[in-house]
């Protein structure tokens, strides 16, 4: 299940050691997999590249 790594700031990675731990999580990785697995099924509800444009821009991913 291991991938391309992504960079996190330390700052944010002390806040997902911290959230991740508190949600009952196994480990950071899995709280943050889960995280990226809810925002992309929000986004793949839209039907189309224009409505996941305008999502994108509604959550402030995108101008």
């Amino acid at each position: 299940m291991f991938g391309p790594k992504i960079k996190i700031s330390k700052d944010m990675m002390e806040k997902i050691k911290k959230y991740s731990a508190l949600a009952g999580y196994s480990s950071p990785d899995e709280f943050v997999l889960h995280a990226l697995e809810k925002e992309i099924a929000k986004l793949e509800e839209a039907g189309s590249d224009e409505e996941i444009k305008k999502k994108l821009q509604g959550l402030g991913y995108i101008s």
